[in-house]
């Protein structure tokens, strides 16, 4: 009995790491886009990318990637995470999850 409860544990666990991997990708493009909107056009994709990489780890951050950043009227962001296998910072299973997230552009004057 004591390995399948040992199993369910590790699967349990391995299972709020992927929730948590969506969580952080949702924040990290929260974050990008956020940024990203109050700087001219073409400064965006450099200042959503270090705002939407700046509060994750560096375990979460090597597996990171911002795919999209910019728009004109609604700016949107993209990010990618690796989900980790039972330890952030160790191998990656061959699965990314996704966060977007998209704000109006600020008005500028």
């Amino acid at each position: 009995m004591t390995p399948v409860i040992i199993l369910t544990l590790v699967l349990m666990w391995q299972a709020v790491l992927v929730g948590y991997a969506f969580t952080l990708a949702g924040n990290a493009a929260d974050e990008g886009v956020r940024a990203a909107t109050a700087v001219p056009q073409g400064e965006r994709f450099g200042v959503c990318e270090q705002a939407a990489l700046k509060d994750l780890s560096s375990a979460w951050r090597e597996g990171a990637r911002v795919d999209r950043c910019g728009g004109t009227g609604t700016v949107t962001a993209d990010v990618s995470l690796r989900v980790p296998v039972l330890f952030p910072g160790s191998i990656d299973f061959p699965v990314t999850v996704h966060g977007h997230a998209g704000t109006v552009e600020e008005v500028k004057n």
